[in-house]
């Protein structure tokens, strides 16, 4: 299992995604879910993945090689617009699909793939899409600032009571971070290192690309904090006034 987590706010993008892969409890493995396109000056583009490591990878290899769309190969360092380096993250995910489908289903495996696409081209709008197996996509907006693929049940809390469109880049950075955490600690399946981005709206290269490990300070002090303050609220509530009847 993964999660993987994006953020697109009114200064730029926050994505965070794990790094464990498995299949089954004697064969745990990482892999990095991140994948970035990014043309510097001209465009910065990353993706995330989540689903059967076999299909993500070969997904994001046509990303990189070249996809046919509208008559046209695109890679999506060559895409012309967001919109459209989402219908080539579906194209890619279809064609891989017609490929492995088929033998997938026969030996009983499902075709198991999300992704998480955000970025900006020159001249055009910061967008985040979430992208499914069919190849249909669906775009993050200021109402909804935040998208998730994988485990994300454990996280979505925080992030739905605390998540504004218009809150500063970093505090969405310690949010995200608070998150994982809650999903690290509830589910194995989800693991570090972690893999962090931040990209401010305009710029069209990568502000902060950083892999967190179990011995990164502020990621530990993350996990510390937050479950004191939980315990610290915990005690704070009072009982209820019944409960002594």
């Amino acid at each position: 299992m993964t999660y993987c987590v994006a953020l697109r706010l009114k200064d730029g993008l926050v994505m965070l995604s794990d790094t464990r892969t498995t299949a089954g409890v004697d064969h745990v493995s990482t892999f990095s879910k991140m994948h970035l396109f990014d043309v510097p000056g001209n465009r910065a583009i990353a993706m995330m993945s989540s689903g059967n490591l076999a299909v993500t990878q070969s997904v994001a290899n046509l990303l990189h090689e070249g996809v046919e769309l509208d008559g046209e190969v695109y890679t999506l360092r060559k895409v012309p617009t967001m919109f459209k380096a989402a219908q080539l993250v579906g194209a890619a995910i279809r064609q891989v699909y017609s490929v492995d489908g088929p033998q997938l289903e026969a030996q009983d495996v499902k075709f198991d793939v999300s992704m998480l696409l955000g970025g900006q081209i020159e001249g055009r709008e910061m967008r985040l899409f979430q992208i499914y197996a069919a190849g249909n996509f669906i775009e993050a907006t200021a109402d909804t600032p935040f998208l998730q693929i994988g485990e994300h049940k454990y996280g979505k809390p925080i992030l739905d009571r605390a998540v504004s469109y218009d809150m500063d880049l970093f505090d969405a950075v310690k949010l995200a971070l608070i998150s994982m955490d809650s999903t690290l600690r509830s589910n194995l399946t989800v693991g570090l290192p972690l893999e962090l981005l931040v990209y401010r709206r305009n710029a069209y290269k990568i502000a902060l690309h950083r892999r967190l490990t179990e011995s990164d300070p502020y990621f530990r002090m993350i996990g510390e904090s937050w479950s004191a303050a939980l315990r610290e609220a915990y005690r704070a509530i009072p009982r209820p006034d019944w409960a002594a009847e």
